[in-house]
């Protein structure tokens, strides 16, 4: 996901794909502790836009 397409987003939609983006990271993370996953860098990717995503809820909720 871009950072336009980030900030185009409302604060109920943002909240809602950091719980989904963290549902996947714990997926990704269980996945890759019982074998190791083809793309380990898609936990730090992963990790990344969870932080992005607080960044822009919390710049939204400011701005209220």
């Amino acid at each position: 996901m871009t950072n336009e397409e980030i900030r185009g987003l409302n604060v109920s939609e943002l909240k809602e794909k950091i719980l989904s983006e963290r549902e996947a990271l714990r997926k990704i993370k269980f996945a890759h502790r019982i074998s190791a996953i083809e793309n380990p860098m898609k936990i730090k990717e992963t990790r990344k836009l969870i932080a992005r995503l607080q960044t822009v809820l919390t710049q939204s909720e400011g701005k209220k």
